[in-house]
């Protein structure tokens, strides 16, 4: 006598021929979860850890399968724990889906008849390709949603309905999305950084919104950001900014196929190279100076820009750099990732990939040595590097950057390569076991020796661990 709906995502992606990951089933006209708990138990192990919310849990096997009586959920504090949920097997699917955010997430698909059940036309949104919220009370009583919007807009190429944006707007501009713990928000932030095809999308959403002016002011300040024409003929730095975290999502999802065949890119990484390129131009506000050609020398305002125009008091023309902006990125880009989780160690890879991403570029045509290859393998993975500076390259609308192909890049791949460095540093040849075999008394100064000789390895003067013992015998032993 009870009837299983299946509801939520797994409806809204089966419908849009994307992959089903996770199933939550609602159960209509069962009185309570006990009841639903023993029905359930012959197929599987029944686990009631989320019965305060409403949830029963299905193990069979390998999957969890997520069971719930239909139910209403009333604000009452601040949160995401700060519901009153209300459990009733009688309510009609139409009363229940209201609760959810958006239309297409309020699809239902009846079990045992096969009908799709569409109380609030979400089946005409997907085909239209709009994102439209349900209700406006439900929807503003959780302030995460506003985040929910921009990613399933950027994932799903969604326009967001004009209703659906003023209320995301109001909502920021409320102070709303001051009581999200930035937990939640990093998983938002995540969800649009791996899975959308065009990031760039959500982000640009967020600044219309005015979220990145309120929460995130080191992104907000890219905007208007004048750079040099001859580089940039796209326009200022929120512009390339923009282009360049869609060029590293395709270059990610070019790189997870080997041969036709579909290979593993950790999440993490996908995320390192993601949030680099994200921030990898932080540090222009802060380092743009606009010269004219009478000499006179302005420095852009960080966070306070103005419109720069030629149109200026002394009609001269004036020219764009951002001399140093790699380093001067470093601050914002912990400002601001500090600001979406405290894993110190995640935040600390990114800084090296921001401060050499200009190195590709400038090694392949200075034509660096072998030498200075080495050293840069000591400071950042050469591999990860090429990625990030041909995202940016990519970035433009450079005659150079639609060809798609990288010379930079690919040149320092390839001596990297060579020289056995493109994606870890050269090894130590020495260490202080063979300083004590050589009869030498562990000492402060055993740093100094080992320093010394893997300096000598990155100039390419050691080239073998004999050589290696012989320069210390000749330099620390003979002499002393």
């Amino acid at each position: 006598g009870a009837r299983a709906v299946l509801v939520g995502g797994a409806v809204r992606d089966a419908v849009m021929n994307l992959p089903v990951k996770d199933y939550d089933i609602e159960v209509y006209g069962i009185a309570d979860f006990e009841a639903l708990a023993h029905l359930l138990e012959p197929f599987g192990r029944v686990n009631t850890v989320g019965k305060s919310f409403g949830v029963l849990k299905l193990c069979i096997g390998g999957e969890v399968y997520d069971f719930a009586l239909p139910r209403t959920e009333r604000k009452t504090g601040t949160g995401h724990r700060g519901f009153e949920v209300t459990v009733d097997g009688s309510l009609d699917f139409a009363t229940a889906a209201r609760r959810r955010d958006f239309t297409v997430n309020a699809l239902g698909f009846d079990i045992q008849s096969g009908e799709i059940i569409d109380p609030f036309g979400g089946m005409d949104d997907m085909g239209k390709k709009i994102l439209r919220h349900i209700d406006d009370a439900t929807f503003a009583e959780d302030p995460l949603r506003v985040y929910r919007a921009v990613q399933f807009a950027a994932r799903f190429d969604m326009q967001v309905a004009g209703e659906t944006a003023m209320l995301c707007r109001r909502m920021v501009a409320a102070g709303a999305l001051d009581e999200l713990p930035r937990e939640r928000v990093y998983e938002e932030w995540k969800k649009l950084l791996l899975k959308a095809h065009r990031p760039s999308k959500g982000f640009d959403l967020m600044r219309e919104w005015g979220i990145t002016k309120k929460y995130f002011p080191e992104l907000h300040a890219l905007s208007c950001v004048p750079q040099n024409p001859k580089w940039h003929p796209e326009g200022d730095v929120w512009v390339h900014t923009m282009l360049s975290i869609d060029a590293m999502r395709k270059l990610i999802e070019d790189e997870s196929v080997l041969d036709g065949e579909r290979v593993s890119f950790p999440e993490k990484k996908q995320l390192k190279l993601m949030f680099a390129v994200l921030c990898h131009d932080l540090g222009k506000p802060l380092a743009t100076t606009i010269e004219y050609d009478n000499g006179e020398v302005i420095r852009w305002e960080a966070y306070q820009p103005t419109i720069v125009s030629r149109e200026t008091k002394t009609g001269m023309p004036y020219s764009v750099r951002a001399l140093g902006h790699e380093e001067a990125g470093l601050e914002p880009t912990r400002n601001l990732m500090y600001r979406l989780t405290d894993e110190h160690d995640f935040i600390e890879s990114i800084l090296p990939l921001i401060a050499h991403h200009l190195k590709p570029s400038q090694f392949y045509k200075q034509g660096a040595k072998a030498s200075a290859l080495r050293r840069l393998a000591v400071k950042v993975n050469i591999e990860e590097l090429v990625l990030v500076a041909k995202a940016d390259f990519l970035g433009r609308t450079t005659p150079e950057a639609k060809t798609g192909r990288y010379a930079a890049g690919e040149w320092l791949l390839e001596k990297a390569k060579a020289l056995k460095v493109w994606n870890k540093p050269m090894n130590h040849l020495v260490q202080g076991r063979d300083l004590i075999a050589l009869g030498m008394k562990p000492s402060p100064k055993f740093g100094e020796i080992l320093d010394d000789v893997y300096e000598k390895q990155l100039d390419g003067e050691i080239a073998s661990k004999k050589d290696a013992i012989a320069y210390i015998r000749e330099e620390f032993q003979h002499n002393n």
